[in-house]
């Protein structure tokens, strides 16, 4: 999806341009692994839940949080996730995935 966010009544998320960079930065746990990614343009709470929404529907994920102030979405999963459907779910938020921190 291009273009601004979605239409929440606020002013447009800004989307700048992307980064390859998906260096891991990713912490395996008992089962689990949590790994934190930059996504930009968002605002609100509103952008959190739809990128956090889109993100929890790839299979294995066990939870999302997202947090428009730093940009940063933290997500829980069985296994690592495939980079590809992470900035596929980030994309039809109507983001950017930026990479991992």
């Amino acid at each position: 999806m291009s273009g601004p966010g979605p239409d929440h009544g606020y002013p447009p998320c800004a989307h700048p341009t992307r980064s390859n960079d998906m260096t891991a930065q990713t912490d395996t746990t008992q089962d689990s692994v949590t790994t934190v990614y930059k996504v930009s343009g968002m605002s609100c709470g509103h952008c959190e839940g739809a990128v956090s929404g889109e993100i929890s529907e790839i299979a294995g994920v066990a939870s999302v949080q997202a947090v428009a102030s730093t940009g940063e979405v933290t997500v829980v999963s069985g296994a690592p996730l495939d980079d590809a459907a992470v900035r596929a779910a980030v994309d039809e938020a109507g983001f950017e995935l930026v990479g991992r921190v």
